[in-house]
């Protein structure tokens, strides 16, 4: 596991700081956490019959962590292990339902549409009931 956090990373966390500085508190459907592994999102997602709607603000900032690792390290920041993007549901009994979305290392081409998209796959796939599969 990589270390990824504001202590190694200062560059990219400025990136970070400033993309959730934009967006407005009444567009904040996610809490953002910091672990010495890398940034977390908790969303809460429902599940509808048109599938899974991410907030834009969400999969931005998503794109926006991916991209400032990136920037960081070309600035200076430690390099470590590549990001993982992992969406993860809590089951009410305490068991959790995880997906790889991606591994992406500094040096990596970003493509925000294939995120984008392999994000609300993974999210889809998480969110299914046992009924569902």
């Amino acid at each position: 596991m990589g270390c990824f956090h504001r202590e190694h990373s200062p560059h990219a966390f400025e990136i970070i700081d400033r993309q959730l500085l934009a967006i407005p508190m009444t567009d904040q459907e996610f809490s953002f956490e910091e672990h010495e592994s890398g940034p977390e999102l908790l969303v809460y997602l429902a599940m509808t019959t048109a599938g899974i709607t991410l907030a834009k603000s969400v999969i931005d900032l998503i794109i926006t962590i991916i991209k400032a690792r990136a920037k960081g390290v070309k600035k200076g920041d430690t390099r470590s292990a590549p990001i993982e993007l992992i969406v993860r549901r809590v089951e009410k009994d305490g068991e959790i339902r995880e997906e790889m979305v991606l591994r992406i290392g500094h040096n990596d081409p970003i493509n925000p549409q294939d995120i984008e998209e392999r994000l609300k796959d993974a999210a889809e796939k998480v969110l299914r009931t046992d009924k569902d599969n």
